[in-house]
């Protein structure tokens, strides 16, 4: 089989096409047949050597991916054979990410894709629809779990709204039932919040953005998704209401932030950082729970109509794959690596 592989971090040169025998899945494991693979910014970074050093003598990247189960190991009985599915956390802790044509992984990071759903939403989720669904449940009152209604009288605040975890925020917000406020950068980005379905857009940078905030929000925004705390953090506790959760998934413009202390203890703040790779099993198990149930509402949908342009790659060209997400593409960057998968 084809396989994209390194065996020392660095720039995407390091990447190479080889040919590897499938492996054989083990006790709770299953192999997938990848038709596509997602490419998110820690698989380039992690590649690049923007973390731990790799353990592992060769790697194959990318975490996330869809595909058709081909091999069950042991103790599987959620999935089978024939079965297609969309993986999330294929290369945590492990050397077997999802550009290749076959890859084995732990059988509870696999799950059905709903009858419909194409293999190019599927390599879609994982780490941004996973990462925006934790940024919806850690408020203080709840919910744990995302369901139609379960934000029903929230208002959602998304920074970044035209990134893949702000699209998908925007989508599961409101799916449940929230009011959602998306920023952006730009008119071209606007669009695409729209598009993923967001009530109000707002664009930056803008003096008067807490008031307009404030004026679409009169209460205030219980829930805050939040790329950028090092640039937006006042802004945040200005326009929060009493118990809102600020929940913060990466660095944008910043490594460091401060935020005002008496303002955000008088309403009560939440501020919840949160990472995929250490927020423990029972969180990734409710938002693949969630994420299946809104994709059977057809509520996750991709492509530009739907504020997530998808820029495509064949497998050898992995490196220009990665490359294209560390440069900002706009959208989601995915990787044929099947040619079942329409052009």
């Amino acid at each position: 089989m084809r396989a994209i592989v390194y065996s020392r971090t660095g720039a995407s040169s390091v990447l190479s096409a080889v040919e590897r025998e499938p492996a054989t899945p083990g006790l709770g494991e299953v192999r997938v047949r990848v038709a596509v693979s997602g490419v998110n910014p820690t698989d380039w970074k992690a590649r690049a050597g923007n973390g731990a050093a790799p353990d592992f003598a060769e790697i194959v990247p990318n975490q996330d991916g869809a595909g058709v189960i081909d091999a069950v190991g042991g103790d599987v009985t959620h999935v089978a054979v024939g079965d297609r599915v969309w993986v999330y956390l294929a290369a945590h802790q492990r050397p077997t990410g999802t550009a290749q044509e076959r890859t084995v992984l732990p059988a509870r990071h696999v799950v059905r894709l709903p009858d419909g759903t194409g293999f190019d939403v599927g390599a879609s989720l994982g780490v941004p629809a996973m990462t925006a669904h934790r940024a919806l449940t850690v408020h203080e009152f709840g919910p744990a779990h995302l369901s139609p209604g379960a934000l029903d009288g929230r208002v959602v605040l998304v920074q970044g709204g035209a990134g893949a975890v702000g699209h998908t925020a925007i989508q599961l917000a409101v799916w449940a039932g929230a009011t959602v406020i998306a920023t952006v950068s730009s008119e071209a980005k606007a669009a695409l919040a729209r598009a993923a379905g967001a009530h109000h857009v707002l664009q930056y940078p803008d003096e008067q953005l807490s008031t307009r905030i404030r004026d679409l929000a009169p209460n205030g925004v219980d829930h805050i998704v939040e790329v950028a705390p090092a640039v937006n953090a006042a802004l945040d506790v200005e326009v929060a209401a009493n118990h809102a959760s600020v929940a913060y998934y990466a660095n944008n413009n910043g490594n460091d932030f401060t935020a005002p202390i008496v303002a955000s203890f008088a309403k009560n703040i939440r501020w919840q950082g949160l990472l995929l790779y250490t927020v423990g099993e029972p969180a990734l198990d409710a938002a693949a729970q969630d994420i299946t149930a809104a994709l059977d509402d057809g509520a996750l949908p991709v492509g530009a109509a739907s504020g997530l342009p998808l820029t495509w790659f064949d497998l050898d060209d992995t490196a220009a794959a990665h490359d294209a997400v560390a440069q900002g593409e706009i959208g989601k960057v995915l990787i044929r690596v099947s040619a079942d998968v329409p052009e």
